[in-house]
């Protein structure tokens, strides 16, 4: 069995205003952000992740580190759990990009699997990244043959078309459907690879009220 834990790291000195932080701006926690990250850490405290995974960002790694400090595991850094790259709307808010680029966020709400963000990428193209990087997860839960826990650390677009994609949700729909807040829990769980995996927990945010420990079971 392999059981993914997924998070999004947790609130940023950008995250207000809402704005595009895709790849190329820079962010950090805030308080709210550190202490959110914290209540998350103590509910896996003593929960056996064999991995933890991180987006590059400073931002995912600074959660990460807050996570790893009480469940024990080393950080790893992949870029396929980097952000969709925003191209030319990264660090501006709804309102200037209505502004500067008219009928182009119209285009994204319609139909976001297509659309070019900012001449960055489509969901397409983080889709294909996140498959082959799936692809790679899986085979190390074979090869180890024996139960194993994995903590990944990203970001809202690309925590959610990863959901889309593992759970067969229309791509177009990942920004309609799904949720992916700052510091939540989320759950997968793989019996067999070939029947895909259960969502066990969605965008749960329980710890911030106290509650500790695998509840998902």
């Amino acid at each position: 069995m392999l059981t993914v834990l997924l998070t999004r790291h947790g609130h940023t000195d950008r995250s207000e205003p809402e704005q595009y932080l895709g790849q190329r701006v820079q962010a950090s926690l805030t308080e709210r952000g550190r202490r959110d990250a914290e209540a998350l850490a103590r509910r896996l405290e003593g929960v056996a992740v064999d991995r933890i995974i991180s987006s590059p960002l400073g931002r995912a790694v600074e959660t990460a580190q807050i996570l790893a400090d009480r469940i024990g595991a080393a950080i790893e850094t992949d870029e396929r759990l980097t952000e969709l790259d925003y191209g030319a709307w990264e660090g501006l808010t709804v309102e200037e990009i209505d502004r500067r680029f008219p009928g182009e966020r119209d285009e994204y709400v319609a139909n976001p699997a297509m659309t070019r963000v900012g001449g960055g990428e489509t969901g397409l193209d983080v889709a294909a990244r996140l498959s082959r990087f799936f692809d790679e997860l899986l085979d190390w839960w074979q090869e180890q043959a024996s139960d194993r826990m994995c903590l990944l650390v990203g970001h809202s677009s690309v925590n959610r078309i990863m959901l889309a994609v593992l759970l067969a949700v229309p791509l177009a729909d990942y920004r309609r459907r799904l949720k992916q807040d700052w510091a939540n829990l989320t759950v997968l769980r793989w019996e067999s690879r070939v029947d895909g995996p259960l969502l066990m927990l969605a965008n749960d945010e329980a710890h911030s009220k106290g509650v500790r420990g695998a509840t998902w079971d």
